[in-house]
């Protein structure tokens, strides 16, 4: 097998095994709180929510952003599309 063979096939299967980590389990561990959903301040050492997963201690996976992101822009192109020829005759006019 030639070396691009390899890269390309280890490329691809790095990216199925990726869209399936990110199809079943779409959350990953806060970084910045590190899943426990709490930090605390700098100052006074005070327990406080973290500011970004708002308690929670999970996040969003990138590629499940980028997924979620690709399907509402396909449904809402479809869908004013589909309003779009509803509202006027065969012809295109109104």
């Amino acid at each position: 097998m030639t070396p691009e063979l390899i890269a390309t096939s280890s490329i691809i299967a790095y990216l199925l095994g990726y869209g399936l980590l990110c199809w079943t389990h779409p959350f990953r561990r806060c970084p910045h709180c590190k899943g426990t959903g709490t930090r605390t301040t700098l100052l006074l050492k005070r327990i406080t929510a973290c500011r970004w997963c708002h308690g929670a201690g999970l996040r969003l996976r990138l590629g499940r952003r980028v997924y979620n992101h690709l399907r509402r822009v396909t449904r809402d192109a479809t869908t004013a599309q589909g309003t779009r020829l509803r509202h006027h005759d065969r012809a295109g006019r109104p």
